[in-house]
């Protein structure tokens, strides 16, 4: 079966060495490498341009004038979505969970800057997200637009296939991989990168968004690969969620300054400094070892470092005094 597909990202990303945060977690100075999808081009870069690149090209081919998704405030798949919509020539809501007036800044300013608009949901679980997203495509409809809704995070069957590419990108960058770590959401990155790389070489970082991540792992890696996926024989860690998908932990603070201080790597606070301070931990208990080659999936979202109140706060508080 031929599935439509759309250009939108610039491939394949650097893969970078990363020496000095690797000596850091204590491992070797070649163990390290930083798979740059933050540096994907359009909309500020990030790993969903590669699913949109899917799930947009099947929206396109059913006809679509408007794109509908769902997210947090500070959503990246959002954030891209509308970028992308902007580069298509198509309208785009997004139906985002809470209510206005929190805050302007962050992917929220980049939203406004793309030209989306906002529908706020409230206080409501995914269910109730993807309620009032449905309810936003028959009142479009209504009005005569033919509306796509793009899942939640961009995670399908169809949009994990970016990442059956980025999988087979990693292969031929660096043949003797071991492991890939990357910060587990709505599923589909990982899932893409389980049916490339096999599930045993993929550690996904729970970063609190689903309550059962391994499930939808499964349910969108199974179809692109012969090997048995199963939630038993994936590779999750659940340690670094604390007290939520969007409160800024310990662990994930020390993350941040680390890899702005040993590579000036900017990380955001929900994914990618979950996945550095994941891959902290698995080293700390021998899961990721010295000797081996790991790649820490850099997804993007410095965008919502600058809606973070915590963390822009932590981040400015680092800035030193030089008295003359």
């Amino acid at each position: 079966m031929t599935h439509p597909h759309v250009p939108l990202g610039t491939f394949p990303t650097p893969l970078e060495p990363a020496p000095r945060l690797a000596a850091a977690l204590g491992l070797g100075p070649d163990d390290l490498w930083v798979k740059r999808d933050d540096l994907t081009g359009l909309g500020g870069g990030g790993n969903k341009i590669r699913k949109l690149e899917w799930t947009l090209g099947a929206a396109l081919a059913d006809g679509a004038d408007t794109l509908v998704t769902t997210g947090a405030p500070q959503s990246n798949h959002a954030r891209l979505t509308a970028a992308a919509g902007a580069r298509l020539g198509l309208a785009v809501v997004l139906v985002l969970r809470g209510s206005p007036g929190a805050s302007h800044s962050g992917n929220l300013a980049l939203d406004g800057l793309f030209g989306a608009r906002l529908a706020w949901a409230g206080q409501v679980d995914q269910a109730g997200l993807d309620a009032a997203a449905a309810e936003v495509c028959a009142r479009l409809r209504a009005g005569g637009a033919r509306p796509a809704l793009v899942p939640f995070g961009g995670s399908s069957v169809l949009g994990a296939r970016g990442y059956l590419r980025c999988g087979a990108e990693l292969r031929e960058q660096l043949p003797d991989l071991r492991t890939a770590v990357v910060a587990l959401g709505s599923g589909g990155t990982m899932a893409g990168l389980v049916a490339a790389l096999g599930s045993g070489a993929v550690l996904g970082i729970d970063v609190g968004a689903l309550a059962d991540p391994a499930a939808a792992v499964v349910e969108f890696a199974a179809p692109l690969t012969s090997e048995k996926v199963s939630p038993e024989g994936l590779r999750i860690r659940r340690d670094q969620v604390g007290a939520g998908y969007a409160v800024l932990t310990g662990p994930v603070r020390d993350a941040l300054r680390l890899a702005a201080r040993t590579e000036g790597l900017p990380l955001d606070p929900v994914y990618t400094g979950r996945a550095l301070a994941g891959l902290q931990a698995a080293i700390t208990d021998g899961t990721v070892r010295p000797g081996e080659k790991t790649v820490l999936l850099h997804t993007g979202g410095l965008p919502g470092l600058f809606g973070h109140p915590d963390a822009v706060g932590f981040a400015e508080e680092g800035a030193g005094v030089f008295d003359r």
